[in-house]
């Protein structure tokens, strides 16, 4: 059996080597799919791995509340996309963040609550600039660095602020702008701290820190009026009671709500980006689109194999006149669209890393790689081969010995 199998693997070398043209072009269109869906998994895969590792890096003790709609996520997802603010359908409130904070087990509560507004000071302006709204838990939970100064405080909080690296540089044009103020809503506001540059511009948080303004939620609140609440942060405790107290935030927000249940509770694995519907419906799509291009490129394995057994027809009559049997004429084909395919799956996991590692120089996104990748792809070109090169070598095998042996090129 093994020198059987040796047998068919230099015939189908020996094949792909004398037609080296005819098979790279084949392995080409393989090629081609097979990088589409390496790039689509090792960026998707990048995005979860550093969500996953920002989360484990705050913690294991975090339950995170989110507005949600209820409905399928592509319904979802075409509402936030055709809505004029996605963050007016949000019904998570200040008095929310109190209902959680009293629950037993619960350490600290910070909700983030986005508004966009032009800041000043005497020398510069920023249009459109972030303002997050939170608590003073929220460095308790979130623990980003300070270049300079401190956090907000209960001394503070009416009146002080802290800003993001950018808008430090952009409105003061240094990274130590302490004691200095802006004005917001017709207010003026000493900055208090300035957080350091963050690198990583995805975060669950969904939130631009190095552009942001910090402030006290009750202070947004009384400039702009009930602010929409994005999210909600919880620290618990102690970790084994998760589980527990999310059912508990579930309970008491939905008898606070008189019964709305449009928000989640999530903690652990499925704390995602708030924008992850939209992504993995992104992601399905270009994966929809990678898979037509693989099946072009099947079909293209399928029509070179075809030919293969046209121009071999003499060569079958003779295996066949020597005693070969009809299943030895079957595997001699199949391993020879197994191997196209395998080739071109090589190549295309060569290639999709290329371009994800090219789209890594413009984008936050590195290259993911994991074993789970590259088994996934390899496993789709086998069944690509093998669903492609059944009917060649299925007609190969089926071929009537004398006949064939009358054939010539």
């Amino acid at each position: 059996m093994a020198l059987l199998l040796r047998t068919h693997l230099k015939l189908a070398r020996a094949s792909i080597k004398e037609n080296r043209t005819r098979s790279f072009l084949t392995c080409l269109g393989i090629a081609i799919g097979i990088a589409s869906i390496i790039l689509i998994l090792s960026l998707t895969g990048s995005i979860s791995k550093l969500i996953s590792n920002e989360v484990s890096g705050i913690g294991s003790d975090l339950i995170v509340v989110r507005p949600s709609t209820n409905k399928d996520s592509v319904t979802s997802v075409i509402e936030e996309l055709t809505s004029s603010s996605s963050f007016q359908k949000s019904n998570l409130k200040i008095k929310d963040v109190e209902i959680i904070s009293k629950i037993e087990g619960v350490s600290a509560v910070a909700p983030i609550a986005i508004s966009s507004n032009t800041l000043k000071n005497d020398d510069n302006k920023i249009d459109s600039a972030t303002i997050l709204g939170t608590t003073l838990d929220f460095n308790k939970i979130e623990s980003l660095p300070l270049k300079n100064g401190g956090f907000l405080n209960e001394n503070n909080k009416e009146t002080s602020v802290v800003v993001g690296h950018m808008t430090s540089l952009l409105l003061y044009n240094t990274s130590n702008p302490i004691g200095r103020t802006l004005e917001f809503m017709g207010k003026r506001f000493i900055v208090v701290g300035v957080l350091d540059e963050v690198t990583e511009s995805i975060n669950f948080d969904n939130v631009d820190f190095n552009n942001a303004v910090i402030m006290d939620i009750d202070v947004l609140d009384k400039l702009t009026g009930t602010p929409q609440i994005q999210q909600i942060n919880v620290r618990v405790e102690n970790t084994e009671a998760l589980s527990s107290i999310s059912d508990q935030i579930k309970e008491k927000l939905i008898e606070a709500k008189s019964g709305d249940t449009n928000f989640s509770v999530a903690y652990g694995d499925s704390i995602t980006h708030p924008a992850s519907n939209l992504l993995n419906i992104v992601s399905g799509m270009l994966a929809l689109v990678a898979g037509i291009s693989l099946v072009v490129g099947g079909i293209g394995v399928m029509n070179i194999m075809l030919v293969s057994v046209a121009e071999r027809t003499h060569e079958i009559g003779i295996r066949k006149a020597v005693g070969a049997s009809a299943y030895n004429i079957l595997m001699q084909f199949m391993f020879e669209s197994l191997i196209l395919c395998v080739l071109g799956g090589l190549m295309g996991i060569v290639l999709g890393y290329i371009f994800a590692f090219l789209v890594s120089i413009i984008t936050p996104f590195t290259p993911y790689i994991s074993w789970q990748i590259l088994v996934v792809t390899l496993g789709t070109t086998l069944v690509v081969g093998i669903i492609f090169g059944i009917y060649p070598a299925l007609k190969a095998a089926a071929k009537n010995p004398i006949e064939s042996l009358k054939h010539y090129r």
